[in-house]
């Protein structure tokens, strides 16, 4: 007969894939408490051991997404994991600082030729702006393929 797992073994296991936040690891465990476990204490103990990091998630998490997103995307993405907006702000600084190189990536995998209607103009500014990014990065992409 196969032994069940303990919460701390599926913590871990959960943890050796990818990085967790710790809501987010909080609400995948929960449904594997029994009563003699302490979700808390563990959650606790893996975050003193540097485990189980919020800060670490934030970052490798926003690393993640900005090669798709831009900055208010990821901050909410971030924000939607459980992490406070501080530290989601704080992740995305690095992405805001390249937003426009991202965006203009992101456009040319997309659109490839710069619009040739205020109509075409328009919709090629609503995607990147579904994606995240910035007015101002947004108004650079899209003059800056007008000009060429």
């Amino acid at each position: 007969m196969k032994k069940e797992p303990t919460l701390r073994e599926r913590a871990l296991k959960l943890l050796a894939r990818r990085e967790h936040s710790r809501t987010e690891l909080a609400r995948k465990l929960k449904a594997h408490v029994v009563p003699e476990d302490d979700l808390e204490a563990l959650l606790d103990d893996l975050a003193g051991r540097k485990q189980l990091s919020d800060e670490r998630y934030a970052e490798s998490r926003a690393h993640a997404l900005s090669r798709k997103f831009g900055a208010a995307r990821i901050a909410q993405e971030l924000r939607a994991k459980g992490l406070d907006k501080g530290l989601a702000q704080r992740a995305v600084e690095t992405a805001r600082s390249t937003e426009v190189e991202r965006a203009r990536a992101v456009w040319l995998r997309k659109f490839r030729s710069p619009p040739d209607s205020r109509e075409e103009r328009a919709r090629q500014m609503r995607f990147l702006q579904s994606r995240g990014f910035s007015f101002d990065a947004i108004r650079a992409v899209v003059r800056g393929a007008d000009e060429d």
